[in-house]
């Protein structure tokens, strides 16, 4: 079986638990003891690592709500080139409003004690985390890569994401999400779990389409990592919620398998960490998250110089992502026509450093060829991100960023990313 390595991508931003909660759920039938799952659970230390490095959630290697800052420790060191595995977990199941008690919350809905994650029960149990002014996210990390300055850009290499467990849950809680005042009714929250089935080979999420009953929507996953981020200056931890120029909480459904994320290296040795996992998640992550579950993740950390970055695509000042088929400049603000006009910006820059297009006309390309989609209107921040198709520049002359080997000797990337599928 295989999951799609394209579509939807998503995060699920929630703030501070307000006021006592009654959490209502939507049951899915098909998990329980003896039902055969369509994904192996994935406990730590149990399956393939086809990293170089393997990095558990552990309470020694995670933080719960916060993300890492430059007087932070390392929990691995590694060099340029490198690829780690990370075991994420997510944040959905384990938050205080569900008990903190992962084992009972997913019992609840059927499933069987060997299928809940033996390291989200240790971090329910034993991670602090200050519920009235840190984040839900639990991210892993961070992890120093070698010769990482500031100026330069990490590059990093989504090389797999496997589910962990057959089962997610997407929650709408706090009166966050796109239609504050108006959902959830009443004083509760609601969490709905989604099992996860196979059809035709493809694993799907499925929900009832009434309450407790038949019939089942099912939509094909397409896990990607909500947060993938390097630490901010300072000695202050940033909030897990809202996104920046560290990356963070992006949400951006792009970043599958075969993907790349370009983030500006504010620290010393990057200090980088991963999070907030998700099956699936429309543009917009509308409820306020998506299809929350935790996943093996498999990721390459490079480093592209400042001087390579800035022949390669010019002064990158937040996330830039890279598919098979565009590059995509983002912009972020609290206000999101803010974050729109940030994007723009954002992509006549690129557009500018990487092909030297002049100003106005890049304003009429973007304006008759790309499209601005709405990464989330729900992390505090809002996100908005273009997708610049790279064959229409097929024939203009551009550079590709060098990277950094792990002997510190420049090594030259493969071909850009093209229209067949084939990732840099």
């Amino acid at each position: 079986m295989s999951v799609p390595a394209a579509g939807l991508r998503g995060s699920g931003a929630a703030v501070a638990v307000t006021h006592a909660a009654t959490v209502v759920f939507e049951p899915v039938e098909g998990i329980g003891s003896g039902t055969a799952t369509p994904v192996p659970i994935l406990q730590p230390g149990v399956g393939a690592v086809p990293g170089d490095h393997y990095l558990r959630a552990t309470p020694d290697t995670v933080l719960w709500g916060r993300l890492p800052c430059a007087s932070d420790t390392a929990v691995l060191e590694i060099a340029s080139g490198a690829s780690v595995t990370f075991d994420t977990v997510s944040h959905e199941g384990i938050l205080d409003d569900q008990g903190r008690d992962p084992a009972a919350f997913f019992s609840a809905h059927g499933v069987p004690r060997e299928q809940v994650l033996e390291d989200a029960v240790e971090i329910a149990a034993s991670v602090s985390r200050d519920v009235m002014a840190d984040g839900p996210h639990v991210v892993v990390g961070p992890v120093h890569v070698r010769d990482a300055h500031p100026g330069d850009l990490l590059k990093i290499t989504v090389e797999t994401l496997v589910p962990r467990v057959p089962y997610g849950v997407i929650s709408n809680r706090h009166g966050k999400g796109a239609l504050v005042g108006e959902l959830p009714r009443g004083e509760h929250n609601v969490s709905v779990f989604a099992a996860v089935a196979e059809r035709g080979g493809i694993l799907h999420g499925t929900l009832p389409v009434v309450e407790g009953g038949d019939p089942v929507v099912a939509f094909p996953l397409a896990p990607f990592l909500g947060t993938m981020g390097v630490a901010v200056a300072g000695e202050q931890r940033p909030h897990s919620v809202p996104p920046g120029t560290h990356g963070g909480n992006i949400d951006i459904n792009l970043l599958v398998e075969g993907t790349i994320l370009y983030l500006p290296v504010q620290v010393e040795g990057a200090l980088a960490y991963v999070g907030d996992p998700h099956f699936a998640q429309g543009d917009g992550e509308v409820a306020l998250t998506a299809l929350e579950a935790s996943l093996r993740a498999t990721l390459r950390f490079e480093v592209i110089p400042a001087d390579a970055a800035r022949a390669a695509f010019g002064e990158v000042t937040g996330p830039l992502v890279r598919t098979p088929d565009y590059l995509v400049p983002t912009g972020m603000d609290p206000d999101l026509d803010a974050a729109m006009r940030a994007c723009v910006r954002s992509s006549l820059a690129l557009l500018h450093g990487r092909w030297g297009m002049n100003e106005h006309l890049g304003y009429a390309y973007l304006s008759a060829a790309t499209d601005f989609d709405i990464s989330q209107v729900v992390d505090i921040v809002s996100g908005v991100h273009a997708r610049i198709r790279e064959a229409d520049f097929a024939g203009v002359p551009s550079v590709e960023p060098v990277v950094l080997a792990s002997a510190d000797t420049p090594r030259v990337p493969s071909a850009a990313p093209s229209s067949e599928g084939d990732a840099e």
